[in-house]
């Protein structure tokens, strides 16, 4: 009965809940379920299904795309699409062609659909060769790792992340190496630096030959172990020489920050047009719609920096970073941005090197800031030029563009909270110069500006020089 109820169904309809398990379902869909190992009732069975109902209740939009599901020997083509409403996801398929399974490969749609899993609840995606050197990275990664990822290819995972064992003394990601198998939960910190941790999931990649060729995996951001969950029933007093709650920062960032990343992420699904054609201007709004929500994101993290800053207990690490180094990584984190005003960066050599004592987290904030600054008030065409100084015990870097410039009676006013020398330009939320110069100071060192009218603009930033 269900043989026959399978032959080229034109459309099947079923019904995910918001804990993933499949309550409703016409009979091909259900069968197909059965046969995946699947239950009456139980979480959807079939990978490439599953994991697009999670994408659309993840994004909140409708998801459209193809798919490409095992069934025992043959394969089938489908298209599904998922709707997601308050109650769940209904999915709707059609297509359902089927064709022979290739053999050699059996293997490596396995570890697709495993890899379907992950990406659905990265913050990043990464793969590897045999030899754990990076091949691939996700967008996000840039921002994590506070490199652009034509610096991290080709380098060992090893290098951009320090991993910790588990409980049983064993670090996953090296059995699974080993037994070239999937790894789960490897507890890893960046070598950068970073406060974040991040739990790595891995599927190995088999080439044609039916031999291991690396692994593709993701990297989910996790609580530090140290952290305490939050509770508002015990948050932190305001503190009574500043009027601040430590807390908002936190409470700020949790409540806006998944919206706003829900918004960005389905205003580029719309825009890149994954679901199908759209009129020219529907996709332009999409833009528009991503570019509105990325603002208002760089206000949440300016707000959540600026409620930290401004703690009395706010101190910097002091540590040994290049300077010099730190001003590259900058510049190449903003290499697409200026590459669409048409902007070259001229950045120092890399040869160059320049000592400083700060935290390189800070430090890396506060250049990143003053070079998007250059590039945005850059007219197309323009120069942004980086150099780097040694002078009276400090390491400085002077970040110079050809802008219009800043008037002598603004240039105290660019530094204060929430100002800007044109508010009625695009740009910023008038706080970057602001949290800049409070974490320069606060890391020893100092950010100052020289400019005039018509000659653009000249930012120098310094650090003690470091003595170690």
């Amino acid at each position: 009965m269900i043989v026959a109820a399978e032959a080229e169904p034109r459309t099947v309809a079923g019904r995910v809940d918001p804990d993933g398990r499949l309550v409703s379902a016409d009979p091909p869909l259900l069968a197909l379920h059965r046969r995946a190992g699947g239950r009456d009732g139980g979480v959807l069975a079939v990978p490439q299904i599953a994991t697009l109902a999670r994408l659309a209740r993840r994004l909140g939009i409708v998801v459209s795309r193809s798919a490409l599901a095992a069934d025992g020997e043959r394969d089938l083509d489908l298209w599904v699409r998922a709707e997601p409403d308050e109650e769940g996801v209904t999915l709707s398929i059609t297509g359902w062609t089927a064709r022979p399974a290739p053999a050699p490969a059996a293997d490596a749609p396995a570890a697709e659909r495993e890899a379907d899993f992950l990406r659905a609840a990265a913050d990043w995606m990464w793969e590897t060769d045999e030899a754990l050197r990076l091949t691939s990275l996700s967008g996000g990664a840039a921002a994590a790792i506070g490199q652009p990822p034509s610096e991290v290819l080709g380098k060992q995972l090893t290098r951009i992340f320090r991993f910790r064992e588990g409980a049983d003394g064993a670090l996953p990601i090296l059995t699974a190496l080993a037994e070239q198998t999937r790894f789960d939960a490897q507890v890893a910190e960046l070598r950068s630096g970073s406060t974040t941790l991040y739990a790595l999931s891995g599927v190995p990649l088999i080439d044609g030959m039916g031999r291991f060729a690396g692994f593709r995996g993701s990297a989910s951001s996790i609580r530090h172990p140290h952290s305490p969950p939050a509770n508002d029933d015990q948050a932190p007093a305001p503190d009574v020489r500043t009027g601040s709650n430590p807390a908002f920062g936190d409470r700020l960032d949790k409540a806006l920050r998944l919206p706003l990343d829900r918004i960005i992420a389905s205003a580029e699904t719309i825009s890149a047009q994954q679901g199908g054609p759209l009129r020219t201007d529907y996709a332009s709004y999409a833009t528009d719609i991503a570019a509105a929500a990325r603002h208002l994101l760089g206000l949440v993290d300016d707000l959540v920096d600026l409620q930290a800053i401004e703690r009395p207990d706010f101190k910097p690490d002091a540590e040994p970073l290049d300077l010099a180094d730190v001003a590259r990584r900058a510049a190449g984190l903003l290499a697409v941005r200026a590459a669409d005003g048409h902007v070259r960066v001229d950045r120092p050599g890399e040869d160059e090197t320049l000592p400083a004592s700060g935290e390189f987290k800070r430090a890396l904030q506060v250049l990143v800031n003053l070079i998007a600054n250059a590039i945005r008030y850059s007219p197309e065409g323009g120069m942004v030029w980086i150099r780097t100084e040694e002078e009276n015990g400090f390491a400085s870097v002077i970040v110079a563009d050809q802008g219009k410039g800043i008037a002598p009676e603004d240039q105290a006013r660019i530094f204060e909270k929430f100002e800007r020398v044109d508010p009625h330009e695009p740009g910023g939320t008038g706080l970057g110069l602001y949290i800049a110069r409070r974490l320069a100071r606060a890391m020893g060192g100092d950010l100052t500006v020289d400019s005039a009218p018509g000659q653009g603009a000249r930012f120098t930033f310094t650090l003690p020089l470091w003595k170690g």
